[in-house]
C-alpha cells in the first residue's frame, strides 16, 4: 500500500499496523461511548473517516446482521482494506466507500449514498483534527442522522500538553513539530474545543463531554501508543523539514529510556463528545 499524498500521516504499511494497534488500545473507550449513545442491534451506523476499518468492524459486530454500517474514507487503499476485512470476518452488512468526508452533505443529498440515510448513530475518531473544514463534516453528519440520532466524537484538544516525565527537549520539539505539520496541512490539533459551537450551528445538542488522559509507562500496553506513533511519525517530520535528525534520534533514545523505566509519557488528551440531532 503506497502512501496517499493527502494524508499527513500517510497510508503505508507502517501506518496500517499502527492504526490496528491504536484501535485495540482505544476500543474500550469507543465501545463504552457507543453504549452510552444508545447503540443497539439493528442500528444503521456511519463511520466517518473509517480508515482501514477497524472501528467499523467493531461497530458491525455490535449492530449484527440486521443492522448496517457504512464507512467513508478518502484513501482507496484503506477502503479496500476495510472491505476485505469485512469479507474475511463475515460482515456483509459493512461497506466502506471512497469519498471526502467534507462532502458528506452532498453525498447523501444527491449521490448514490442517498438511499443509505438516515443513520441512527455516527462516529468520528481522530478525523476532524485533520480536515481543513471540520464544519462541513459536522454539517454532513447532521444531514445524514435521523432526528434523535446520536453523534459520538473522539478527538484532540490541548494536544501540545503531551509530554514526557521527566520532561525531555527532544519530545517537546517533536510535539511542536507535529502541531506545525498538522496546521500546515489545514488540520487543527485542538479541534474539540470548536465542536460545541459547530454542533449548535447544525442542530446537534451536546449531551456529554468528557476527557481521556492516558499515562503510558514502559511496561504498559498503552506505551505502545506513543511509542509506535513517534517511531512512525518522527522520521516523517524529519523528511518534511519540521524536525532535526538529531532531535529525532534523541527522541527515539528517550523512548528507550522510558521503556526501561525512566519516567512515563503523558499522552495527548482525547475528548469525547456525544450529541443528539434535534427535531426541527
Amino acid at each position: 500500500m503506497s502512501d496517499d499524498a493527502e494524508y499527513v500521516l500517510g497510508t503505508g504499511d507502517d501506518e496500517l499496523q499502527r492504526l490496528a494497534l491504536q484501535n485495540r488500545l482505544w476500543s474500550d473507550a469507543a465501545v463504552a461511548a457507543w453504549r452510552r449513545a444508545g447503540l443497539r442491534a439493528g442500528d444503521r451506523v456511519l463511520d466517518v473517516g473509517c480508515g482501514p476499518g477497524h472501528a467499523a468492524c467493531d461497530l458491525a459486530q455490535l449492530v449484527m446482521g440486521n443492522g448496517r454500517v457504512i464507512g467513508i474514507d478518502e484513501s482507496a487503499g484503506f477502503v479496500a482494506h476495510a472491505n476485505a476485512m469485512a469479507e474475511r470476518r463475515g460482515l456483509p452488512w459493512l461497506t466502506a466507500l471512497g469519498g471526502d468526508v467534507q462532502g458528506l452533505a452532498e453525498m447523501f443529498a444527491h449521490g448514490a449514498l442517498a438511499a443509505e440515510a438516515p443513520f441512527d448513530l455516527a462516529y468520528a475518531r481522530w478525523v476532524l483534527c485533520f480536515v481543513p473544514d471540520p464544519e462541513s463534516v459536522v454539517r454532513g453528519i447532521a444531514a445524514a442522522l435521523r432526528p434523535g440520532g446520536r453523534l459520538v466524537v473522539h478527538d484532540y484538544f490541548n494536544y501540545a500538553s503531551m509530554t514526557m516525565a521527566p520532561k525531555r527537549d527532544s519530545h517537546d520539539r517533536a510535539v511542536a513539530a507535529t502541531v506545525r505539520s498538522w496546521r500546515a496541512h489545514g488540520g487543527d490539533p485542538d479541534v474539540a474545543g470548536r465542536l460545541p459551537a459547530l454542533f449548535a450551528a447544525h442542530g446537534l445538542r451536546l449531551d456529554e463531554v468528557r476527557t481521556h488522559v492516558r499515562v503510558a509507562r514502559g511496561g504498559d500496553t498503552m506505551f505502545a501508543w506513543p511509542d509506535t506513533w513517534w517511531r512512525t511519525y518522527a522520521p516523517k517530520l524529519v523528511a518534511m523539514g519540521e524536525l532535526a535528525q538529531a532531535d529525532c534520534d534523541q527522541l527515539l533514545a528517550d523512548l528507550e529510556a522510558i521503556q526501561g523505566g525512566a519516567g512515563f509519557v503523558q499522552c495527548p488528551p482525547v475528548y469525547e463528545l456525544i450529541a443528539t440531532k434535534e427535531e426541527r
